[in-house]
């Protein structure tokens, strides 16, 4: 089985959410039908599940390229282990352990970590506005764009296992705390209040500098 066409941007620079969100309640009816054939229910299950898997891969900082491998990785497992999927119904959470997997075992590989850039914001014009509409937008974009550097500023300044759970946290639609446990190898009772606390820094950093 295929597992769908990779982007074309840089992973990290992705969407959180792409294609059709899929029900988790949903999952083990796809994972079944897929198993009997049914190539619908598997581009279902890739285009619903796939953001789990970038923020598992976003989470560990891999480069352009070992993510995308590490993408097509986890999905070429989860196509070998279609039929052997014990419980259907939690089939996220084999999806982030694997790909936590996958992920620590490129990072076992490499000699450093390649930090990907922090995304930026591009200001497009329209050529039918005005000189001062455009320079409106122009300077709007600007204030925009140095609040979003700011916030990745202080979220990179952040404990390791901050920047990790934050960043598979935000995936659309969120994971469940099973599937976070499984990414990241903490326990389910551990990450609401871990949560809030890196929240809580974050929110911190970002008053003490003044950034709204």
């Amino acid at each position: 089985m295929r597992s769908g066409t990779l982007p074309s941007t840089a992973y990290d620079d992705m969407p959180y959410s792409r294609g059709e969100s899929v029900e988790r309640a949903e999952v083990g009816v796809l994972v079944r039908s897929a198993v009997d054939g049914d190539a619908a229910a598997w581009k279902a299950l890739v285009e619903g599940m796939s953001p789990l898997v970038w923020s598992v891969v976003r989470a560990h900082r891999l480069s352009d390229a070992d993510g995308h491998e590490v993408y097509q990785t986890v999905w070429f497992r989860f196509a070998q282990h279609l039929g052997r999927i014990r419980e259907p119904e939690k089939a996220g959470s084999w999806l982030a352990s694997t790909a936590r997997n996958e992920c620590l075992k490129t990072l076992r590989s490499l000699s450093r970590l390649t930090v990907t850039s922090d995304p930026q914001l591009l200001d497009r014009v329209s050529d039918d506005r005005t000189p001062e509409q455009s320079l409106l937008d122009s300077e709007e974009a600007a204030a925009q764009s140095e609040r979003v550097r700011r916030l990745w500023q202080e979220f990179e300044k952040l404990g390791d296992r901050c920047r990790q759970l934050l960043r598979v946290l935000i995936a659309s639609p969120p994971p469940s705390y099973q599937e976070v446990s499984a990414a990241l190898g903490v326990a389910v009772g551990s990450i609401g209040p871990l949560r809030q606390r890196c929240l809580r820094r974050l929110r911190a950093r970002l008053d003490a500098r003044g950034t709204v």
